[in-house]
């Protein structure tokens, strides 16, 4: 069992957080000993669970329901993997949403690297926007993508 400082710690969460969760219901089973909340691996794995939620941008409150289809047994199976279906595609689309922001970057540092060793970017301008070396194209491509 661990303490709400010890739990704070391991997961990089403020104490305030984590009672917060705990009277929205997100650890519905935490034992108490003492008025002290003793968090176990069930609340562990749980707050794992609530925190990818989080990133993944769902609301507080739809995880709470989540929590909810917990307790309510097998028959919310369904709702769940719908819940984490859904999850994922949104992850899915902010990640290729990502590697176009990171082509851009790419191609942004490979044409400043040459413009600073040309001395310029008459050269660069030239190969502008389909003569680039094919690796560079690539990425210059995909970043350029609607």
């Amino acid at each position: 069992m661990y303490t709400i400082g010890q739990v704070s710690e391991m997961f990089q969460l403020p104490i305030s957080t984590l009672r917060y969760y705990d009277k929205e219901g997100l650890f519905p089973d935490i034992k108490r000993s003492s008025g002290i909340r003793k968090f176990g691996e069930k609340e562990l794995e749980a707050l794992r669970v609530i925190e990818c939620l989080k990133k993944s941008g769902m609301e507080i409150k739809d995880i709470k329901q989540f929590m909810v289809w917990c307790s309510e047994g097998s028959d919310t199976y369904p709702q769940r993997l719908d819940l984490f279906l859904n999850r994922k595609e949104v992850v899915d689309a902010e990640l290729r949403r990502l590697e176009k922001v990171l082509d851009m970057l790419r191609f942004k540092c490979w044409y400043y690297e040459q413009a600073l060793k040309d001395g310029n970017e008459n050269r660069l301008n030239e190969m502008l926007p389909d003569k680039l070396p094919d690796e560079i194209q690539a990425i210059y491509n995909h970043a350029h993508q609607d």
